[in-house]
């Protein structure tokens, strides 16, 4: 019983394992395949290269222990590859970069993977990726720069936040519209009070979001001023932070100094490679449009919104209460599995807790609002 045991133990690793690296395959030849850059595409295709060699390695383990194991990328994979084809390399890159941090260690106490090399060629990929982000060393070439001048900004951050804004709008509108259904008053009431959170935190998201973009470019701004006035007043300082910044990503002193002097040629182009090198700042972006986040914002708050309070403009009583609670948890269920792709937790999980919580948070204002209605009656 106990070998039993244990040989279900190692099926259900190999499994595990082997899914993992079809996943990672799979993300890795989307971005090859979505990346326009040959030098970028090569790079991810080697990715995938690697990611295939493991996934082998884990299907003869299982095919030895006569069984089978996944054949297909999971759900997050799919939604990944899907993400790099319609939305670019730029959206996924940060997502998978969290993942390869997150699971740097995943073979570093499995001894058959360590003796195959795939724990080292993990904390490769993580240092890989992460160069993708910090420009650190660890890539040589074009890629680097490439790297890090496209896939630098937020893009995965961009994501995330667009699937809480829309989960904002869900459960606190869910969690009004529950609270007001609790007191027993009328559809028409529970419309009126829907629509008027709906656009009541819609403002104040975008309303929010126009003031933390507006801060920033403004902060950006003035950084961006100061190191102007210290280019201009202390040239010499400014070239040894170049010079330190280059020593850094791996050039030698002279290589450091030789770029530092060029750039330093052109006013224009030394301050333009200061705010990305010194203070990570894109000149010519600043954070984006206020007016665009603040809008963005508003759409994806009202979006989530809008699903508890709509049964109630074309069904009476109880039916518009249980359509609400329907709508809305199927919402949940789709928002909880967005956020899979941040995790790495799987879809059902994160839909569970996802539904769970916002139901949660309605029967608690349901009751809130059941003891005030009852008390004001």
């Amino acid at each position: 019983m106990a070998m039993k045991r244990s040989q279900l133990s190692g099926v259900r690793r190999y499994a595990d394992n082997l899914q993992h690296e079809i996943d990672g395959a799979a993300i890795y030849a989307a971005l090859a395949g979505a990346e326009a850059d040959p030098n970028l595409s090569q790079l991810y295709g080697r990715l995938a290269a690697v990611e295939e060699e493991h996934a082998g390695f884990w299907r003869r383990k299982l095919e030895a222990a006569g069984a089978r194991g996944p054949t297909r990328p999971s759900f997050r994979a799919k939604a990944l590859v899907w993400l790099a084809h319609k939305m670019g390399p730029g959206v996924v890159l940060p997502i998978v970069g969290a993942g390869e941090a997150r699971d740097s260690g995943h073979y570093d106490t499995q001894a058959d993977a360590k003796d195959a090399g795939m724990a080292a060629d993990e904390r490769s990929h993580a240092r890989l990726i992460r160069a993708a982000g910090e420009g650190r060393q660890g890539m040589a070439g074009p890629a680097v720069a490439r790297l890090e001048g496209r896939h630098r900004g937020a893009g995965g951050n961009a994501l995330r936040a667009a699937v809480l804004g829309a989960n904002d709008g869900l459960v606190s509108n869910l969690s009004l519209v529950m609270g007001v259904a609790g007191a027993a008053v009328s559809e028409k009431a529970i419309l009126l009070t829907g629509l008027a959170g709906l656009v009541a935190g819609a403002c104040s998201m975008a309303m929010g979001e126009w003031l933390s973009v507006t801060s920033a470019r403004e902060l950006f701004q003035a950084q961006i001023a100061v190191e102007a006035a210290e280019l201009e007043e202390s040239p010499e300082e400014e070239k040894e932070e170049l010079v330190l910044i280059y020593r850094s990503k791996g050039l030698d002193e002279a290589e450091a100094r030789a770029l530092a002097d060029k750039l330093l040629s052109d006013p224009a182009t030394a301050l333009d490679t200061l705010a990305r090198e010194e203070l990570g700042i894109d000149p010519r972006d600043l954070g984006g449009s206020a007016w665009a986040a603040a809008g963005v914002s508003f759409l994806l708050f009202a979006g989530g919104a809008v699903f508890p309070v709509a049964p109630f403009a074309f069904l009476p009583g109880s039916a518009a209460v249980v359509t609400s609670l329907i709508l809305s948890g199927v919402a949940l269920a789709m928002v909880g599995m967005a956020t899979s792709l941040f995790t790495g937790r799987s879809a059902l999980f994160s839909a569970t807790r996802q539904v769970a919580i916002g139901y949660a948070a309605a029967l608690v204002t349901y009751g809130v609002g059941r003891l005030v209605g009852v008390s004001i009656s």
